[in-house]
């Protein structure tokens, strides 16, 4: 089992960054790819962004070129770099160990004016 803490989530205006981050528990860690995922009201959880245990990256269409994912396994913490933001981004973002399937409790990102 790994436990996952999300942080950094709030309100910013379009255009604003923010960045999120996932501590997480547990040696297995550094050996599990971890991902960031988002759910949006009414709508279905969508994977954002993933990342290797040797640090491949992977992102969503609709994030490309805005977001970027790391990892700092010293650490054991992702994160989540979100620049020019926008209000579609707008979600719960959940942090995912993708090895043991352990979900944070989520961190609310509200892009408004």
């Amino acid at each position: 089992q790994v436990q996952l803490v999300e942080s950094g989530g709030g309100l910013v205006q379009p255009g604003g960054s923010l960045r999120l981050t996932c501590a997480a528990s547990g040696t297995i860690f550094r050996i599990s790819a971890m991902a960031w995922y988002r759910q949006a009201p009414g709508k279905e959880r969508e994977l954002v962004a993933d990342i290797t245990s040797g640090g491949w990256p992977n992102y969503a269409d609709s994030v490309k070129g805005r977001f970027t994912i790391s990892r700092d396994n010293a650490k054991n913490t992702v994160y989540l770099q979100m620049n020019s933001l926008k209000p579609e981004d707008t979600a719960v973002y959940y942090c995912n160990s993708v090895r043991t399937n352990n979900w944070g409790q989520g961190t609310q990102v509200t892009v408004s004016s």
